[in-house]
């Protein structure tokens, strides 16, 4: 067994869970909503570099990559917020209704697009590098497509961080999470902090989806292929924190090619389901969370 491909198969795994997965806690940890819409706004970011292609007739070049970035969070951004202005704003004391309103706004983005772009899968051009890789020798070549999600997973780690804590927007979200009824008090408007909360965190999204266009076809429901262990990921490292995240992602996506190498692919997902559920049982809040300041 070479363990260099299992690694880096473990690596990639892990950034497109960490990409699916930062969006997500930032708005539960903040917000309190179970957005099950998530992976419609990453199937938003899928079609995102579809769109783009077809706009500037383009094949797959560098880019029309960046344009597929920018539209993707500009585009994904633009409709959390409306979600959140006309449906999410109504039920932050209901939760099982945000629950069942997110689940409802799944299904028409799901429907939409169908209707938009058919119920068949469809490829988004890419650069034609992406479809080589780097070979280590004759047993081993990895995949330039799964080295640049890495690389992409790493640079949005670093600007989220930096904007959630070096920044002063990110320093009002950051209060938000921590205490929400003292940052009120000292003048935080968080009603705006939350809109903002949400939109970013769809925006977020909407880039994951660009990733995963780069490994193969996408359809209307390509977000849903990734909800599940995106939530894992989200419980397992701790709501609202990006360590938490970081540290969920590596854990799973670490762990599943292992996993599968000896089992079978169903039942590598049974086995991290249950070690997630078994770590729950020691660690309820998740191995990394964010940390609430009260005052006594």
């Amino acid at each position: 067994m070479d363990f260099i491909p299992f690694i880096f198969n473990g690596l990639s795994i892990s950034s497109i869970l960490l990409l699916t997965a930062i969006g997500l806690s930032i708005v539960f940890g903040m917000m309190g909503v179970i957005n099950f819409a998530h992976g419609e706004f990453i199937m938003i970011g899928c079609y995102s570099s579809y769109i783009v292609s077809l706009a500037l007739g383009s094949e797959g070049s560098w880019l029309t990559l960046f344009f597929a970035f920018i539209i993707s969070f500009v585009l994904s951004f633009g409709i959390g917020f409306l979600v959140e202005k006309f449906i999410i704003k109504r039920l932050y004391a209901r939760p099982l209704d945000s629950i069942l309103a997110t689940w409802g706004v799944s299904l028409i983005l799901q429907q939409l697009a169908r209707n938009i772009f058919g119920s068949n899968n469809v490829d988004a051009p890419m650069p034609k590098i992406l479809n080589e890789g780097w070979k280590i020798n004759d047993a081993i070549t990895l995949p330039y497509n799964r080295i640049l999600i890495i690389f992409i997973s790493i640079s949005i780690c670093l600007f989220v961080y930096y904007f959630m804590y070096k920044t002063p927007k990110g320093r009002i979200l950051q209060s938000v999470m921590q205490n929400r009824s003292m940052a009120s008090c000292i003048g935080i408007n968080t009603k705006k902090a939350d809109s903002f909360t949400f939109s970013f965190g769809c925006g977020l999204a909407g880039i994951a989806g660009i990733c995963i266009s780069m490994l193969g076809s996408i359809g209307p429901s390509t977000g849903q292929n990734y909800i599940i262990d995106t939530f894992l990921v989200v419980i397992l490292g701790g709501i609202g924190g990006l360590r938490g995240s970081i540290l969920g992602a590596l854990l799973i996506g670490m762990c599943n090619p292992f996993i599968e190498y000896y089992t079978t692919s169903s039942m590598a997902k049974v086995i991290i389901l249950v070690m997630v559920l078994v770590t729950l049982q020691y660690k309820p809040q998740g191995l990394s969370p964010m940390k609430d300041r009260t005052i006594d």
